[in-house]
């Protein structure tokens, strides 16, 4: 069923319901007390009659004006011509039917009221002294009904409306704090991704070479269980810089470590190499000057790069080249031959295979390209450009 009440209007409750019909019974009293003494002395059925008409239309008016505003309007205004205990139950009816603010409902409504009132003023036994001046405040009583109807109408459609827009507001508002939320977790998981995946990775050769080369020195055991200590501390430092911004209190957040940057990958290198990688880093232009936004997106291609590289092609020889040049761009690329046969038998390390995936994302987002292809050679190749501008 379609609601026909006003946006805005809400059900009544039962002080509501209260309030009007005390408000009816006052409007009656006073259209009332000059007639009824008259009707109880000389027309004593016209008195019951008009106060059992005056209870029924009450009842009618308050309990189906909004289901049927203009029906209950019409009725309880034609019966008011006649029924001088209706006044109340009709002007309440009026009120109701201004407050939708249908001119198509309430004018046709209205002009029937005032054509009432020619018949009202005929009917009165106990007139004023000029039934003009009656007919006038009447006209000027019906006026007011309307007006007060109108501004109740336009009022609760302006509530309505706030209301609305501030509902509006609301969910936008919290749809903005989930994306940003969602965005924040997937920046934390990429970080976290970037930087447990290259110590892990260094922990998992060291700990192979230890596993499967029995017939290491002490001294060597000993320098490559430190180096899986060093690099296990390493990775939780960083994994708790990383989780510090999860933290609630702004005071317990731990500092963001510095970010890597394109003067960092020389570092990079030289870890993988001591970790037994054989790696080679060319290099074509000052990395020192890539700015810390592009040069940090590049360090990250690199080191997913080499993981990578470590994880599926342990014993192959990595090149890595840089070119770096203002206004050009700065291009990385990470390029080793695939892996012929395996001797691992647990197999390269478990990935979730989302790395190149948000590395891709990372890229775009700095405005830049990333690719990953085989060569006709049998050459896996990771590269990826982005802008250095002038």
């Amino acid at each position: 069923m379609t609601d026909s009440r006003p946006r805005g209007t809400d059900p009544v409750s039962r002080w509501g319901q209260m309030w009007r019909l005390l408000l009816v019974i006052a409007i009656t009293s006073l259209a009332w007390f000059e007639l009824a003494p008259w009707q109880l002395e000389n027309a004593p059925s016209w008195f019951a009659a008009d106060l059992a008409t005056g209870v029924v239309v009450t009842v009618v008016a308050l309990l189906w004006r909004r289901r049927f505003p203009v029906a209950v309007a019409l009725l309880t205004n034609v019966v008011s011509a006649v029924s001088f205990t209706s006044s109340g139950a009709a002007s309440l009816a009026l009120v109701s039917l201004a407050t939708r603010r249908r001119w198509r409902e309430l004018v046709p409504v209205t002009l029937v009221v005032l054509a009432t009132i020619p018949f009202v003023v005929a009917v009165n036994p106990v007139p004023g002294p000029d039934p003009r001046v009656d007919a006038g405040i009447v006209v000027v009583v019906v006026g007011l009904q309307v007006a007060v109807g109108l501004y109740v109408g336009s009022r609760r459609e302006l509530l309505a409306t706030l209301r609305s827009r501030a509902e509006i507001a609301e969910a936008e508002q919290a749809a903005k704090v989930a994306q940003a939320r969602g965005a924040e977790r997937t920046r934390i998981a990429r970080e976290m991704h970037d930087v447990l995946a290259h110590r892990i990775s260094l922990v998992t050769m060291h700990a192979g070479a230890l596993a499967y080369r029995d017939d290491l020195p002490p001294e060597q055991v000993r320098e490559a269980a430190r180096t899986i200590q060093e690099t296990a501390h390493q990775a939780m430092t960083e994994l708790r810089g990383v989780l510090g911004v999860l933290r609630d209190g702004p005071g317990d957040a731990v500092p963001e470590l510095p970010q890597p940057s394109a003067g960092d990958l020389r570092i990079l290198v030289e870890e993988w190499a001591r970790a037994g990688m054989r790696v080679d880093l060319s290099v074509d232009g000052d990395l020192d000057a890539v700015p810390d936004a592009q040069g940090r997106t590049i360090f990250r291609v690199v080191q997913e790069g080499l993981t990578n590289a470590h994880k599926h092609a342990t014993d192959t020889a990595v090149s890595v080249s840089v070119e770096a040049e203002a206004g050009t761009g700065v291009r990385a690329r990470v390029s080793n031959p695939l892996r012929v046969g395996t001797t691992q038998a647990s197999g390269p390390p478990p990935g979730a295979g989302l790395g190149l995936v948000g590395l891709r994302e990372r890229v775009e987002l700095a405005g830049g390209r990333l690719s990953r292809t085989i060569t006709p050679d049998q050459r896996h190749t990771l590269e990826a450009w982005v802008p250095w501008p002038t």
